[in-house]
């Protein structure tokens, strides 16, 4: 999590986690409910819209941007990046 967006997570800006096992392949969609009800601390509006991130959130997979990779559907694998940055600033 980076600018900014660490700190509706305590301030953290790196966890490494392990997804519990499911039938089907783990995506960023369950990904992003995974992490709203395990890791989000505070003000989730300023995090997610929806099942999605927020306008102004940029995601990074594997430092690719995920809209070149499926976005909420794309299929995480075995030690994957995601990376969260805010583009938001207050003024």
């Amino acid at each position: 999590f980076r600018g900014g967006a660490e700190l509706l997570f305590d301030g953290v800006k790196k966890h490494q986690v392990t997804l519990p096992c499911q039938p089907e392949p783990w995506d960023i969609r369950n990904l992003l409910k995974w992490i709203k009800q395990n890791m989000l601390k505070e003000r989730p509006e300023l995090f997610m819209q929806g099942e999605s991130v927020r306008p102004g959130i940029l995601v990074l997979i594997n430092d690719a941007d995920w809209e070149l990779m499926g976005e909420l559907d794309y299929k995480l694998q075995d030690q994957d990046n995601v990376l969260f940055i805010s583009t938001l600033h207050g003024g």
